[in-house]
């Protein structure tokens, strides 16, 4: 199968995708703002960069793309039909980045929370911040 789009038009597609100050990312954080909670962003003395960093309850929070980590189970997770070898590599490798740095926190008594796009949904986004208050609020 072959790609609707052009070799550049795909390139320029992938280049736009930020890393950063994400959509999803953006509603974690003004939730947190609104309940009281101070944060830093993108701490890089921590593994994996943590998106969210609350210092104060020793918590990190991973906001992860669906499809980029290889979230099983999720409809936004989709293997495409183009270059599908590739795109398994680099999800496995994010994956396999993720449990490291995931495991390197633990082990120096961060806790690690991860929230998926999926679970910022207008169906789901009110039982995602419930469970992420009372997380919180038992550290």
């Amino acid at each position: 199968m072959t790609d609707v789009h052009s070799t550049e038009t795909r390139s320029y597609n992938m280049s736009r995708i930020k890393g950063k100050n994400t959509k999803p990312e953006i509603m974690v954080r003004k939730f947190l703002f609104a309940k009281g909670f101070r944060y830093r962003l993108n701490d890089e003395k921590l593994p994996g960069k943590p998106d969210i960093v609350l210092s104060k309850y020793k918590t990190v929070i991973f906001v992860n793309g669906c499809f980029w980590h290889g979230h099983e189970g999720c409809k936004y997770f989709v293997i495409p039909k183009t270059r599908t070898n590739w795109w398994l590599k680099k999800i496995s490798g994010n994956k396999e980045n993720d449990n490291k740095n995931r495991a390197l926190l633990q082990t120096t008594g961060w806790q690690v929370i991860s929230i998926y796009e999926c679970q910022l949904k207008k169906e789901e986004i009110n039982n995602t911040f419930q469970n992420l208050l009372s997380i919180l609020s038992i550290k």
